[in-house]
């Protein structure tokens, strides 16, 4: 079971690709993951990154599509997985072909998390993390019990730079423009099946079950 999922930030890929990826036994693959692993580990790929990163930069397609490769080749991917982040692109979609054919391997589908912008702005604007151990928190759907404080450890609540609604629509625009191509890219080869995202987290799981799992 070789897997993607696409979708815009928020839409709730990492939160299924986590849950499907448990119950099949098979690796969720997240790329964010993969290039914080590298950067930390400070391998060839990972300080090649780093400097674009620091920079501000986008992670050119080749540096993105080596680490996802390599990742890949990983033992825990060999009973399949599940790619959430990429590609984001049709040259990466590609490259992501070619790295499958030459272990032969192939996808096998796609899933589209489809949601509507403002319930994307909802969830993500109102994300709160503690500054002091991490732990994540939503004013709507998951507040904590005393306002601006961790029911964990006392800490301080913020609101990251990016979860703020003006950065979270330019995200979604940026998505757009990039990924696009992508979902005409998969259903002209019959990969792709859409997921209604803005279900609760359990009626989506069961969607994906119902159409992405099922296909395969």
């Amino acid at each position: 079971m070789n897997v993607v999922f696409l979708g815009p930030p928020g839409a709730g890929k990492g939160t299924q690709a986590k849950v499907i990826a448990d119950e099949k036994g098979i690796a969720h693959v997240s790329t964010g993951d993969i290039l914080r692993e590298a950067v930390a580990k400070g391998t060839d790929l990972g300080k090649k990154a780093k400097a674009f990163m620091d920079s501000g930069a986008l992670v050119p397609d080749d540096l993105v599509v080596a680490m996802v490769a390599e990742r890949l080749s990983r033992a825990d991917c060999r009973r399949g997985f599940i790619l959430d982040g990429f590609p984001r692109t049709i040259a990466q979609a590609e490259a992501l072909a070619k790295t499958l054919e030459r272990s032969g391997r192939k996808l096998d589908c796609v899933g589209y998390f489809k949601v509507d912008d403002d319930q994307v702005v909802e969830r993500l604007s109102g994300r709160r993390i503690c500054r002091r151990c991490g732990a994540n928190y939503h004013v709507t759907f998951m507040p904590p019990a005393v306002p601006g404080k961790c029911d964990k450890c006392g800490g301080e609540l913020y609101q990251r730079d990016d979860d703020r609604a003006e950065t979270i629509r330019e995200r979604l625009r940026v998505y757009y423009r990039e990924t696009a191509d992508l979902v005409s890219f998969y259903g002209k080869r019959g990969l792709l099946f859409e997921v209604d995202a803005s279900l609760s987290p359990s009626e989506v799981t069961e969607t994906v079950r119902r159409t992405v799992c099922c296909a395969l």
